[in-house]
Protein backbone atom coordinates (compact mmCIF):
# COMPACT_ATOMS: atom_id res chain seq x y z
CA UNK A 1 0.00 0.00 0.00
CA UNK A 2 2.76 2.41 1.03
CA UNK A 3 4.79 1.35 -1.99
CA UNK A 4 1.86 2.04 -4.37
CA UNK A 5 1.27 5.48 -2.81
CA UNK A 6 4.94 6.36 -3.06
CA UNK A 7 4.97 5.29 -6.72
CA UNK A 8 1.94 7.47 -7.40
CA UNK A 9 3.52 10.51 -5.72
CA UNK A 10 6.78 9.91 -7.62
CA UNK A 11 4.89 9.75 -10.92
CA UNK A 12 3.13 13.06 -10.26
CA UNK A 13 6.42 14.68 -9.20
CA UNK A 14 8.08 13.53 -12.40
CA UNK A 15 5.34 15.16 -14.47
CA UNK A 16 5.56 18.55 -12.75
CA UNK A 17 8.73 19.82 -14.48
CA UNK A 18 7.22 19.10 -17.90
CA UNK A 19 4.10 21.07 -17.02
CA UNK A 20 6.09 23.88 -15.43
CA UNK A 21 8.26 24.28 -18.51
CA UNK A 22 5.61 23.67 -21.17
CA UNK A 23 6.58 25.84 -24.11
CA UNK A 24 4.42 28.53 -25.60
CA UNK A 25 4.80 29.24 -29.30
CA UNK A 26 4.19 32.94 -29.70
CA UNK A 27 3.36 34.00 -33.25
CA UNK A 28 3.73 37.64 -34.25
CA UNK A 29 2.54 39.34 -37.43
CA UNK A 30 5.03 42.14 -38.04
CA UNK A 31 5.28 45.12 -40.38
CA UNK A 32 8.46 45.19 -42.45
CA UNK A 33 9.69 48.52 -41.07
CA UNK A 34 10.05 47.12 -37.54
CA UNK A 35 10.80 43.48 -38.36
CA UNK A 36 14.56 43.64 -37.64
CA UNK A 37 14.02 45.01 -34.13
CA UNK A 38 11.13 42.68 -33.35
CA UNK A 39 13.09 39.64 -34.52
CA UNK A 40 16.05 40.59 -32.32
CA UNK A 41 13.94 41.06 -29.20
CA UNK A 42 11.83 38.03 -30.01
CA UNK A 43 14.84 35.73 -30.17
CA UNK A 44 16.14 37.06 -26.84
CA UNK A 45 12.69 36.70 -25.25
CA UNK A 46 12.44 33.11 -26.46
CA UNK A 47 15.82 32.20 -24.96
CA UNK A 48 15.11 33.77 -21.59
CA UNK A 49 11.52 32.52 -21.28
CA UNK A 50 12.15 29.04 -22.76
CA UNK A 51 9.34 29.67 -25.22
CA UNK A 52 9.29 29.72 -29.01
CA UNK A 53 8.95 32.88 -31.08
CA UNK A 54 7.91 32.88 -34.72
CA UNK A 55 7.02 35.87 -36.85
CA UNK A 56 5.61 36.64 -40.25
CA UNK A 57 6.76 39.81 -42.00
CA UNK A 58 4.37 41.60 -44.36
CA UNK A 59 3.08 45.02 -45.27
CA UNK A 60 0.51 46.68 -43.04
CA UNK A 61 -2.21 45.96 -45.59
CA UNK A 62 -1.04 42.39 -45.93
CA UNK A 63 -1.16 41.86 -42.17
CA UNK A 64 -4.69 43.23 -41.98
CA UNK A 65 -5.75 40.77 -44.68
CA UNK A 66 -4.10 37.88 -42.83
CA UNK A 67 -6.11 38.56 -39.68
CA UNK A 68 -9.31 39.10 -41.65
CA UNK A 69 -8.82 35.73 -43.36
CA UNK A 70 -8.54 34.00 -39.99
CA UNK A 71 -4.79 33.40 -39.86
CA UNK A 72 -3.95 32.62 -36.22
CA UNK A 73 -1.57 34.94 -34.37
CA UNK A 74 -0.86 36.15 -30.85
CA UNK A 75 0.71 39.58 -31.44
CA UNK A 76 0.41 42.05 -34.29
CA UNK A 77 2.70 45.03 -34.92
CA UNK A 78 1.92 47.37 -37.79
CA UNK A 79 1.50 51.02 -38.80
CA UNK A 80 -0.90 52.98 -36.61
CA UNK A 81 -3.58 53.54 -39.29
CA UNK A 82 -3.77 49.78 -39.79
CA UNK A 83 -4.04 49.27 -36.04
CA UNK A 84 -6.86 51.84 -35.94
CA UNK A 85 -8.76 49.70 -38.44
CA UNK A 86 -8.14 46.49 -36.48
CA UNK A 87 -9.33 48.19 -33.31
CA UNK A 88 -12.60 49.24 -34.96
CA UNK A 89 -13.07 45.68 -36.21
CA UNK A 90 -12.46 44.28 -32.67
CA UNK A 91 -9.54 42.18 -33.90
CA UNK A 92 -7.26 43.15 -30.99
CA UNK A 93 -7.68 42.72 -27.25
CA UNK A 94 -9.10 45.89 -25.63
CA UNK A 95 -6.46 47.86 -23.75
CA UNK A 96 -3.54 45.93 -25.22
CA UNK A 97 -2.49 48.46 -27.86
CA UNK A 98 0.84 50.19 -27.29
CA UNK A 99 2.84 52.55 -29.52
CA UNK A 100 6.35 51.23 -30.12
CA UNK A 101 8.43 53.23 -32.58
CA UNK A 102 8.40 55.90 -35.26
CA UNK A 103 9.69 55.22 -38.77
CA UNK A 104 10.84 57.70 -41.41
CA UNK A 105 11.05 57.24 -45.16
CA UNK A 106 14.51 57.34 -46.69
CA UNK A 107 16.13 57.28 -50.10
CA UNK A 108 18.74 54.67 -51.02
CA UNK A 109 21.30 54.27 -53.80
CA UNK A 110 23.72 51.48 -54.53
CA UNK A 111 26.77 51.48 -52.29
CA UNK A 112 29.45 53.65 -53.89
CA UNK A 113 27.03 55.46 -56.22
CA UNK A 114 26.69 59.27 -56.25
CA UNK A 115 24.27 60.62 -53.65
CA UNK A 116 21.31 62.66 -54.98
CA UNK A 117 20.42 66.08 -53.63
CA UNK A 118 17.56 65.68 -51.15
CA UNK A 119 17.83 69.09 -49.51
CA UNK A 120 14.51 70.40 -50.83
CA UNK A 121 11.33 69.08 -52.41
CA UNK A 122 12.37 70.52 -55.77
CA UNK A 123 15.81 68.90 -55.53
CA UNK A 124 14.21 65.55 -54.67
CA UNK A 125 11.80 65.89 -57.60
CA UNK A 126 14.67 66.67 -59.97
CA UNK A 127 16.64 63.65 -58.69
CA UNK A 128 13.72 61.34 -59.44
CA UNK A 129 13.25 62.73 -62.93
CA UNK A 130 16.96 62.35 -63.62
CA UNK A 131 17.15 58.76 -62.34
CA UNK A 132 16.87 55.95 -64.87
CA UNK A 133 14.75 53.85 -62.48
CA UNK A 134 12.97 54.01 -59.13
CA UNK A 135 11.89 51.22 -56.81
CA UNK A 136 9.31 51.32 -54.05
CA UNK A 137 6.69 48.99 -52.59
CA UNK A 138 3.72 48.47 -54.87
CA UNK A 139 0.52 50.03 -53.48
CA UNK A 140 -1.26 46.78 -54.35
CA UNK A 141 0.87 45.05 -51.70
CA UNK A 142 -0.60 47.29 -49.00
CA UNK A 143 2.68 48.89 -47.97
CA UNK A 144 2.48 52.19 -46.07
CA UNK A 145 5.51 53.79 -47.71
CA UNK A 146 4.66 52.56 -51.20
CA UNK A 147 1.09 53.83 -51.05
CA UNK A 148 2.38 57.19 -49.88
CA UNK A 149 5.10 57.49 -52.55
CA UNK A 150 2.64 56.56 -55.27
CA UNK A 151 0.39 59.40 -54.18
CA UNK A 152 3.35 61.75 -53.75
CA UNK A 153 4.44 61.29 -57.38
CA UNK A 154 0.94 62.28 -58.48
CA UNK A 155 0.92 65.24 -56.11
CA UNK A 156 4.25 66.46 -57.50
CA UNK A 157 2.91 66.07 -61.03
CA UNK A 158 5.50 63.54 -62.20
CA UNK A 159 3.56 60.27 -62.03
CA UNK A 160 3.32 59.95 -65.82
CA UNK A 161 6.99 60.80 -66.33
CA UNK A 162 8.05 58.20 -63.75
CA UNK A 163 5.65 55.43 -64.80
CA UNK A 164 8.05 53.61 -67.13
CA UNK A 165 10.89 53.87 -64.59
CA UNK A 166 9.17 52.24 -61.63
CA UNK A 167 10.40 48.88 -60.33
CA UNK A 168 7.71 47.65 -57.95
CA UNK A 169 8.47 45.31 -55.07
CA UNK A 170 6.26 43.81 -52.36
CA UNK A 171 8.46 44.55 -49.32
CA UNK A 172 10.79 47.38 -48.34
CA UNK A 173 13.64 44.91 -47.98
CA UNK A 174 13.06 43.88 -51.59
CA UNK A 175 13.35 47.52 -52.62
CA UNK A 176 16.81 47.55 -51.05
CA UNK A 177 17.64 44.30 -52.86
CA UNK A 178 16.64 45.85 -56.19
CA UNK A 179 18.95 48.81 -55.63
CA UNK A 180 21.82 46.62 -54.47
CA UNK A 181 21.44 44.42 -57.56
CA UNK A 182 21.43 47.42 -59.90
CA UNK A 183 17.82 46.82 -60.93
CA UNK A 184 16.87 50.29 -59.68
CA UNK A 185 18.98 53.42 -59.38
CA UNK A 186 16.99 54.83 -56.47
CA UNK A 187 14.95 53.04 -53.82
CA UNK A 188 12.49 54.63 -51.41
CA UNK A 189 11.19 52.95 -48.28
CA UNK A 190 11.39 53.21 -44.51
CA UNK A 191 15.06 53.58 -43.56
CA UNK A 192 14.83 50.60 -41.22
CA UNK A 193 14.14 48.38 -44.24
CA UNK A 194 17.00 49.84 -46.26
CA UNK A 195 19.77 49.94 -43.66
CA UNK A 196 20.25 46.15 -43.17
CA UNK A 197 21.29 45.74 -46.81
CA UNK A 198 25.03 46.43 -47.03
CA UNK A 199 24.76 46.73 -50.79
CA UNK A 200 22.96 50.06 -50.52
CA UNK A 201 23.65 53.45 -49.01
CA UNK A 202 20.91 55.51 -47.41
CA UNK A 203 21.44 58.88 -49.08
CA UNK A 204 19.11 60.64 -46.67
CA UNK A 205 15.52 61.16 -45.64
CA UNK A 206 12.68 62.59 -47.68
CA UNK A 207 12.63 66.39 -47.29
CA UNK A 208 10.79 67.40 -44.12
CA UNK A 209 7.92 69.02 -46.05
CA UNK A 210 6.99 65.69 -47.65
CA UNK A 211 8.14 63.26 -44.97
CA UNK A 212 5.67 60.73 -43.54
CA UNK A 213 6.54 59.99 -39.88
CA UNK A 214 4.76 56.72 -39.12
CA UNK A 215 4.10 55.26 -35.69
CA UNK A 216 4.17 51.48 -35.43
CA UNK A 217 2.00 49.98 -32.71
CA UNK A 218 1.65 46.54 -31.20
CA UNK A 219 -1.33 44.73 -29.68
CA UNK A 220 -2.53 41.34 -28.52
CA UNK A 221 -4.67 39.62 -31.14
CA UNK A 222 -8.24 39.06 -30.01
CA UNK A 223 -9.02 35.48 -29.04
CA UNK A 224 -5.44 34.25 -28.66
CA UNK A 225 -4.80 31.54 -26.09
CA UNK A 226 -1.40 33.07 -25.38
CA UNK A 227 -2.57 36.50 -24.23
CA UNK A 228 -0.36 36.51 -21.12
CA UNK A 229 2.77 35.68 -23.09
CA UNK A 230 1.80 38.22 -25.77
CA UNK A 231 1.46 40.98 -23.20
CA UNK A 232 4.79 40.02 -21.65
CA UNK A 233 6.45 40.23 -25.06
CA UNK A 234 5.00 43.67 -25.78
CA UNK A 235 6.24 44.88 -22.40
CA UNK A 236 9.69 43.73 -23.44
CA UNK A 237 9.35 45.68 -26.69
CA UNK A 238 8.71 48.95 -24.80
CA UNK A 239 11.47 48.26 -22.27
CA UNK A 240 15.17 49.07 -22.50
CA UNK A 241 15.91 46.06 -24.69
CA UNK A 242 13.22 46.99 -27.19
CA UNK A 243 14.24 50.65 -27.30
CA UNK A 244 17.84 49.67 -27.99
CA UNK A 245 16.75 47.33 -30.80
CA UNK A 246 14.60 50.03 -32.40
CA UNK A 247 17.44 52.56 -32.30
CA UNK A 248 19.83 50.02 -33.79
CA UNK A 249 17.36 49.44 -36.63
CA UNK A 250 17.14 53.16 -37.44
CA UNK A 251 13.83 53.76 -35.70
CA UNK A 252 12.82 56.21 -32.99
CA UNK A 253 11.41 54.44 -29.90
CA UNK A 254 8.22 55.92 -28.44
CA UNK A 255 8.76 57.10 -24.87
CA UNK A 256 6.48 55.59 -22.23
CA UNK A 257 6.24 57.23 -18.83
Amino acid sequence: MHRALALCIWSVWMLLPAAAYAQVELKALVGGAVSEAVAEVGEAWARSSQNRFVFVRDTTGGLQKRLASGEPADVIILAAPGMDALQKENRIEPGSRVDLARALIGVAVKAGAPVPDLSTVDAFKAALLKARSLSYVSPSAGGTSGTYIDGLLRKMGIADAMKSKIVYRTQGSEVADAVAAGEAEIGISFTSELLPNKGVRVAGMLPADIQLPTIYAGAVVAGTRNAEAARAFLQRMIGAEGRAAFKKAGLEPVTHY
